[in-house]
C-alpha cells in the first residue's frame, strides 16, 4: 500500500502544480492556442464532474470523491491484490484527490485540457481528469485479464 500512496502524492503533486502554474498565468476562460484547430490550453473552472454533470453540487461531489477514497484503500487493506493494481489505484486516487482538493479549495475543479478533433470540441480537462480515465481502462482490463485466468 505504500507504493500507492508514493504515486498518489507524485500525481497529486504534478496536478495541482500545473493547475497553480497555470491560475497563476492566465485569466479564467482564456486561452492560449498550442496546435491550430487541435490543442489548446484554456483555463475553465468546473463545477460539476465529468461533462459538467451534477454542475454547482460541489458538496456532493466532495462526498463522493471522499467516498471512493475509503472504499479504494478498504479494498487495498485487505491485500488481495497484485503489485501492478497498487500502481494503478496510486494513478486512480491521485486523480480522484486532485480533483477533489479543486473543489475544496476553488469550489470548482480547474480545467485547461482543451481538444477540437475532427471538429468536435471535447469537454475541457485535465491531468487528474486524464489519471482517473486512464486507472479505470486499467481496471478493466486488469479484471478481464483475472476473469480469463479463471476461465483457462
Amino acid at each position: 500500500m505504500k507504493k500507492t500512496f508514493s504515486i498518489m502524492f507524485v500525481c497529486l503533486f504534478i496536478d495541482q502544480l500545473i493547475k497553480n502554474i497555470l491560475i497563476n498565468i492566465m485569466d479564467i476562460g482564456s486561452s492560449y492556442t498550442i496546435i491550430k484547430n487541435f490543442f489548446n490550453i484554456t483555463l475553465v473552472m468546473n463545477t460539476g464532474a465529468a461533462f459538467s454533470i451534477l454542475s454547482s453540487n460541489t458538496l456532493l461531489l466532495i462526498l463522493i470523491s471522499i467516498l471512493v477514497l475509503i472504499f479504494i484503500f478498504f479494498y487495498l487493506s485487505k491485500g488481495n491484490v497484485s503489485e501492478k493494481d497498487y500502481i494503478i489505484y496510486g494513478f486512480l486516487t491521485g486523480g480522484v484527490c486532485g480533483n477533489l482538493l479543486d473543489r475544496i479549495i476553488h469550489n470548482a475543479v480547474i480545467d485547461y485540457l482543451d481538444f477540437n478533433i475532427f471538429g468536435y470540441s471535447f469537454p475541457v480537462f485535465n491531468f487528474a481528469d486524464m489519471l482517473i480515465v486512464i486507472s479505470m481502462f486499467l481496471i478493466i482490463l486488469s479484471l478481464k485479464d483475472d476473469k480469463d485466468e479463471i476461465h483457462s
